[in-house]
């Protein structure tokens, strides 16, 4: 028999919560209730440049209009950069990970060299420049060494997926350049010393899923299972975000505005109050976790 479910909420505090990323969070939730689990929220602040302040706390007042209360205290990635460092030095003396040198240039440079140029609206893979050795040139990152070979893994909503990450992506950074904790590091060890078995989140970071497989398997911790919601469109047809005009939720009716994610969601609409709502929902939701999971 696997671990208890916990599962997770995890929004970055740029902004306020718009309806794209209600639709993750009523998800996540709905998830944690139907499989009889724990429902945590974590706030994902290591990208301290683009937070903004008191977006946190106005986050965790949003959710709890809607009726979405987490079981445990939230916890704040800014206070776990101890953690981050003790996971990277780990894979440092493992020989899983190694400095880097190159700029966003040099890596660019790099890949025409190689007749790899980059394609657009992605991020340019990593050549490999710094594998072995810095050739004199002064540590700007950290990065993990990918190993050969496509990384398989079943998502409990889009079905079988698969990622070629040593020739798509890469080496990838675990320590920026800027002294910041990348998101892949962050969320695995936090994933791993949450204890979370199950994680629901839009399928817009579906992309990250094999290089957190890998990170998880380079460090030795567990792989939750993994469900990607479907995602809300802005106008022009492209993933509703905070860069893409998203407007922070209107609560002034919350039953109205929870109606709305539950469609995205395939849900029925509800009547009565939002916890009459809720209660509907959670009976409803189709992605209860199976015993393999």
């Amino acid at each position: 028999m696997g671990a208890p479910y916990r599962g997770r909420f995890a929004p970055s505090p740029t902004g306020p919560l718009h309806a794209g990323s209600l639709v993750a969070a009523l998800a996540s939730w709905l998830d944690a209730r139907r499989n009889g689990g724990t429902w945590l929220v974590r706030i994902e602040d290591v990208d301290t440049p683009r937070c903004v302040p008191g977006a946190d706390r106005l986050i965790l007042d949003q959710l709890a209009r809607c009726g979405l209360h987490a079981d445990e205290p939230p916890l704040w990635q800014s206070a776990r950069s101890t953690m981050y460092r003790q996971a990277l030095d780990r894979l440092i003396a493992d020989g899983q990970a190694y400095p880097c040198a190159c700029s966003r240039k040099d890596i660019e440079e790099a890949l025409a060299l190689q007749g790899r140029p980059r394609v657009r609206g992605r991020e340019a893979p990593y050549p490999g420049t710094c594998r072995n050795g810095l050739h004199g040139r002064p540590a700007r990152a950290w990065r993990l060494r990918v190993p050969d070979g496509i990384v398989r893994w079943q998502d409990r909503r889009l079905g079988p997926q698969q990622q070629d990450v040593a020739s798509e992506v890469g080496d990838f950074v675990l320590l920026r350049a800027d002294g910041l904790w990348a998101y892949q590091i962050a969320v695995v060890v936090d994933d791993a010393g949450q204890g979370i078995t199950s994680v629901v989140r839009g399928e817009d970071l579906a992309d990250n899923t094999a290089r957190q497989l890998l990170l998880q398997r380079a460090l030795g911790v567990p792989a939750p299972s993994y469900l990607h919601t479907p995602l809300v469109l802005g106008a022009n047809g492209e993933k509703l975000s905070k860069q893409n005009g998203a407007h922070a939720l209107d609560l002034s009716d919350a039953l109205r505005t929870l109606n709305e994610a539950a469609a995205v969601l395939g849900l029925p609409p509800q009547a009565g109050t939002v916890a009459d709502a809720l209660t509907a929902w959670v009976r409803q939701w189709p992605f209860l976790q199976s015993a393999g999971d």
